[in-house]
Formats: structure tokens, sequence, C-alpha cells
């Protein structure tokens, strides 16, 4: 089982609109309604493979409502906490070229309690769970340090976990040595404080950040591809992709798929590099099925190509 934590999560709106003009009215030609947030994308992405997952959630007022009731029609176990905030509403706009433009609410400011309530539903349900990911920005209440408090309290009941947050809490949580960090390469530029332009740039900030705590790093680098640097050694992987529809939820799939495969080595970066290139094809945040997958289409090497520019360099 995979245990998903979201501390911030989200009801998502995705409208898909021909090109983003400001101030016109804008008709557009389709829109989904979605739970959101990174660690609810994980457990969709996960429920869509066949495979068990719990999500563990602060959900408050009708939005709240809406989300446990659209996780539910998924088939996806929600544990939820019980807050006094209304969960945030978020919007996206996804133009016909494949650019994406994002409108993300702050989320309720969570109480000391239910801050205390998050902590202690997650440990209740860890003892079951072969993998706790925690996934995404935290709400207004919730200190920098309080990812760290949930790997240090996983660990003690032997779970293993998968970080992904940016900022000064990734910063703060891998003293507490989370098992996999999975940054992009805007997260992964910001935590080592310097611009990445190539792949082996990329390599040399995953390698910091193992220094730092991290035991491995899976890191997204968009179109370019993935790193997983860890213990054992470094890969690279990328796949074909003939035409992007929208890259919501894409990084959250590829966690889910690197988690599905195991959590370690060559074949579970083919695994998530395959979910996230599936990810990209399909429509708002819908997550892959095993039917959208092309494995095929991926290449996983420990020959990594360091000096390539990346697509979309960071400064």
């Amino acid at each position: 089982m995979i245990l998903t934590v979201t501390p911030n999560p989200s009801l998502d709106r995705t409208y898909e609109v021909p090109a983003l003009e400001r101030g016109e009215v804008i008709r557009a030609d389709g829109e989904r309604m979605d739970p959101g947030g990174k660690g609810v994308n994980v457990s969709r992405a996960v429920a869509a493979a066949g495979r068990r997952t719990l999500a563990v959630l602060p959900l408050g007022g009708a939005p709240g409502a809406l989300v446990a009731e659209l996780l539910d029609a998924q088939g996806i176990e929600v544990a939820p906490v019980p807050v006094a905030g209304a969960t945030r509403s978020n919007i996206a706009l996804a133009e016909a070229d494949g650019v994406l433009t994002k409108i993300n609410a702050p989320g309720p400011d969570l109480s000391a309690a239910e801050q205390e309530l998050l902590l202690d539903t997650v440990r209740s349900h860890s003892r079951a769970a072969d993998w706790i990911a925690c996934c995404g920005s935290l709400p207004r209440g919730l200190a920098p340090s309080w990812y760290a408090d949930l790997v240090t309290r996983a660990h003690a009941v032997g779970a293993r976990i998968a970080l992904d947050t940016s900022g000064r809490a990734l910063l703060e949580a891998l003293r507490a040595r989370p098992d996999v960090v999975k940054p992009n390469a805007e997260e992964l530029a910001e935590a080592v404080g310097r611009p990445l332009a190539t792949v082996g740039d990329a390599l040399k900030a995953a390698e910091e950040l193992r220094a730092l705590g991290a035991r491995t790093v899976l890191a997204s680098l968009g179109a370019d591809g993935q790193l997983l640097v860890a213990d054992a050694g470094a890969w690279f992987g990328s796949a074909r992709v003939t035409a992007v529809r929208s890259n919501v939820g894409a990084g959250d799939a590829s966690l889910a798929g690197f988690l599905i495969a195991g959590g370690t080595g060559p074949e579970a970066l083919a695994s998530a590099v395959a979910h996230g290139a599936a990810a990209v094809r399909l429509p708002g945040s819908v997550m892959p099925t095993p039917a959208d997958l092309d494995p095929a289409a991926v290449t996983v090497t420990a020959d990594i190509p360091l000096d390539r520019e990346l697509t979309e360099p960071v400064s």
C-alpha cells in the first residue's frame, strides 16, 4: 500500500482554451474538475495502476467535501482530517500549444491542534504502508520543519518516505534523511542556490542534496528526462513524446510510477519516466492507466549525457 500525505489539497478546475488573451472573453474547448494536490495526484496515479493507496489530507468546507466525493468515486481510500477552513480551489488554463497557466489559492490556516491531528493520522496508518509519499506545499500555519517532523516520526515506525516539496521545507526535511526526494529542475536549482544549464549541472546539484541528507534523488528535468542518483549509482531516463496536451500532475505521475516499481534502481526510473510521459499526453490532471504507458519509448542509461544542455535552463 502507498500512503500519500497532502497537507494543502485542492479542488482543481482545468479549462482547455485555444489561446490565453488578457482582457478578452475566452471560450473553453473543454473542462475538468479533479481532486488536486501533489499527494492526491500520486494516489490517483497509484489507483489508476490498480494498486492500493490511502490518501491522508485535511479537508474543510464544501470544496473539501467535493474532493472527498471525487476521490471516493475513483476508488481511493481517504483518511480525512477535519479542519475549520475551506479547502482551496485552483484554476488551470491549458492552451492548445501546451502552455499552462495556473492560479493556486493559498489554502486554509491550520491550527496547532489540526496540525497535530494530521501527524497523528499519518502515524496511525504508517505501519500498513510500503511507502509514504509526502507531497506539495505547506498550508498556512505549518512551520517549514513540519515535513522534517513527519519524516522522523515515520522512520520511527519503520516506514519509507518519498518527499516532493521545495524551498525551505525541503531543506529542513533533508536533515531527517528522507528515503527519496523528487525535485524538478527549478526546485533543484533553488535548493543549491545556483542556475542549472546542463544535465551535468543537475547531476551535481542532486549529489549535493544527497550530501545534505537525501538518500536518493529523483530529479525531473521536464522534457529532457529524469535523473536518479542513489548509493548504487546514477541513471538518466528519457522518453519520446510526440504531443503534449497537459503537464498538470506529470511529476506526480512520475513519482507514483517510481514507487509502484519498488522505489529503487533503474527499473523504477524507467517506470517513473513512462508514467510521466503518459501523463503529459492526457487532458488536465488525468492520471495514466497501464494501457496509456509506452515502455518501448523509454530509454534508461548509466551513461549520463553531462554536457547536454537543458531545453529550459533554470536561472
